[in-house]
């Protein structure tokens, strides 16, 4: 076969294969968006609706304001279908239980990798064996202590819970960057007449910041995305996300629309903070990130 001919085969091949990719990819982030505009008479329909005929933004504000209130404004109709609660709560505690679980997963992770990292502290890498678990296998007794400690659904045991699950995860990406710096920098900085801790703060931190930035996306995204946690130790007070989706039902089903609104809303927080960082993202990435 002609090589220009064979050259032209393979390349084609590349771009259907990168197309196909890109669709199952995609489709469901734009079935979960063309879903969050529909009516309700369009989720039953037998029909499927590639997108919404009668397209409305009524999802959306039944995830910020009260039936009544929706009503009132003419957005729906009394007969139509509405949610018993808004998400607001749900937004803020994912909000606030996310980002606190992060921080502090990050900072106990970071001074635990930067022991093990020059001081060989710890031992190797066998912690990580416990997370790789399955969560539901230490949950439950976990659930029980909870429970003994008066903290069950509250923001005070999941931030707990989020804070310390994925600290292996935390001190398993730190530690490849803190193995890149070369020692000398440590030991220029205490000759320079800096404490150890100062050196740590000073002029470790600042060289990590990429990988910093990128531990702290990935845990954040672990941490938003949680459901299995969640649902077992909230039910009221401290409900996320995740689990208000759940719980949109009705004497006609699921209610996908408001579901589907949710989901997209859920997207916004992580895209925000990705771009954030996203100068530290390829350097935090490429600086021997993922290193075993």
């Amino acid at each position: 076969m002609d090589k220009h001919i064979e050259s032209m085969i393979y390349t084609a091949v590349r771009y259907i294969f990168a197309i196909g990719v890109m669709f199952f990819s995609l489709f469901p982030l734009y079935w979960m968006f063309s879903m969050s505009l529909k009516p309700p008479i369009e989720w039953t329909s037998p029909d499927i609706h590639w997108w919404p005929w009668y397209p409305t933004v009524s999802n959306y504000l039944m995830l910020f304001f009260d039936k009544y209130t929706l009503i009132e404004w003419g957005v729906v109709k009394p007969w139509e279908v509405t949610v018993p609660e808004t998400a607001v709560k749900a937004i803020t505690n994912s909000l606030i239980l996310s980002i606190s679980g992060t921080v502090l997963s990050v900072f106990i992770g970071t001074l635990a990798a930067y022991a093990m990292s020059r001081y060989r502290a710890g031992g190797d890498y066998m912690f990580l064996t416990f997370r790789m678990l399955p969560p539901i296998a230490i949950l439950m007794p976990i659930v029980m202590w909870l429970s003994t400690l008066g903290l069950l659904d509250t923001h005070i045991g999941v931030v707990l819970l989020y804070g310390l699950f994925p600290v292996p995860f935390v001190i398993w990406l730190m530690r490849s960057f803190f193995d890149d710096l070369p020692r000398e920098i440590d030991e220029a900085a205490i000759m320079d007449g800096c404490t150890p801790a100062a050196t740590f703060v000073k002029v470790i931190l600042p060289l990590v910041r990429g990988g910093l930035a990128v531990t702290a996306l990935f845990i954040f995204i672990l941490n938003w995305s949680d459901l299995i946690v969640a649902l077992l130790v909230t039910y009221r007070r401290a409900v996320t996300i995740p689990v208000q989706i759940g719980l949109y039902y009705s004497d006609i089903g699921h209610l996908y629309g408001i579901m589907s609104a949710l989901g997209i809303f859920a997207i916004i927080p992580t895209l925000i903070f990705g771009l954030a960082i996203q100068k530290y993202l390829v350097r935090g990435l490429t600086f021997g990130a993922i290193k075993g």
